[in-house]
């Protein structure tokens, strides 16, 4: 078993406030870490960081190793010894954490800057809206190491308290954990965007769209909004905004309408050999999801409608390439996550 020390108190808190905030981070994305001594403490792939408090979800890795593995292109992260029996795999963003030289760093998958993270020619109001804090905006690329690299070329430049990661979200670092958790919430109100309002779901119209399906309507009436509002509609069903949108949700949202045959939909897809679809649009009535769906995929869905209704009528989106979501689907670090995810939900 592995032996988490004392001095771990204190992200844990931290992580399990800002895990439960909505607004901040959904399901298992977001991830945080601190550094004492030689060892990176990192939240593990797949964990809650709501859950932070009751579960032990922190791993230790090696963080001069870590640093050296991945200067030579590799991003397998060393797990350090002295702690026991480590069986959690470190999250799949560990390198973001290894490169930021603060104490403490915290991502997150903040709406308003995801939403501002997603928009295209907004480099002037950033710098308006930002002055004073030491920050940078990175183009996106995956996570993982490509995102690490382009990390590693930009904080070589400058140090940097606050990046702004293209299509993902939001990473700082600072002294401790009560300042990392300040910045994060002082960015994001500096970043506040008004929601779009959007009529209530039509539930009785979706319970007859999914009746005989294995799928219901969606609890969170957010969700609802994606469809019902004719603007987020057109957004949410576009394209794939951000990874987690892509990973839990599949690209793009699919639809349907209101008079559509919802069995006959899942019968093409698997006549195709594709997944049904995790969750779908229903223009003017709402959102509709899978009843085997895991609660990280439903709060993915309430968090694409946080961000599309923050979008601003008329604003420019920047959606992810066809290549991306494909390297997205295929990446076996979060086939991981999304086991891992399984199992806690089972």
């Amino acid at each position: 078993m592995m032996q988490q020390p004392g001095f771990l108190d204190d992200l844990r808190r931290m992580s399990a406030r800002v895990g439960a905030n909505i607004l901040l981070v959904q399901g298992a994305g977001g991830n945080s870490s601190v550094k004492q001594d030689d060892v990176l403490w990192v939240k593990a792939s797949g964990a809650w960081l709501s859950e932070a408090k009751e579960k032990d979800m922190f791993v230790p890795v090696e963080l001069a190793g870590a640093r050296a593995a991945l200067a030579a292109g590799n991003e397998k992260m060393p797990v350090a010894g002295g702690f026991g029996e480590v069986t959690l795999r470190a999250s799949i963003e560990t390198s973001l954490h290894a490169l930021m030289p603060h104490p403490v760093v915290l991502h997150v998958h903040a709406v308003n800057t995801i939403a501002w993270a997603a928009l295209e020619g907004v480099e002037a109001e950033l710098e308006k809206r930002l002055q004073g804090l030491a920050w940078r905006q990175l183009p996106y690329r995956r996570p993982g190491l490509p995102l690490s690299q382009v990390v590693a070329e930009h904080t070589a430049k400058t140090r940097a308290d606050v990046l702004i990661l293209g299509n993902h979200g939001l990473l700082v670092g600072a002294e401790t954990c009560d300042a990392a958790e300040a910045l994060i919430a002082d960015v994001e109100r500096r970043l506040e965007l008004k929601p779009r309002s959007a009529p209530a779901g039509d539930l009785r119209a979706l319970h007859r769209i999914c009746s005989g399906n294995a799928y219901r309507p969606a609890h969170d009436e957010v969700c609802h909004g994606l469809a019902t509002n004719p603007r987020n509609f057109a957004l949410a069903t576009k394209g794939s905004l951000y990874p987690d949108h892509v990973v839990f949700l599949g690209p793009a949202l699919p639809s349907l309408a209101a008079d559509g045959d919802l069995a006959q939909l899942v019968a093409q897809a698997e006549s195709q050999s594709v997944p049904p679809p995790v969750a779908l649009l229903v223009p003017g009535a709402g959102a509709v999801i899978r009843q085997d769906a895991s609660a990280g995929a439903e709060a993915m869905l309430v968090c694409l409608g946080l961000v599309v209704a923050r979008f601003p009528d008329g604003a420019k989106l920047r959606y992810l390439p066809a290549p991306e979501e494909q390297a997205l689907l295929n990446w076996d670090a979060e086939r991981y996550r999304q086991q891992m995810m399984k199992a806690r939900s089972a």
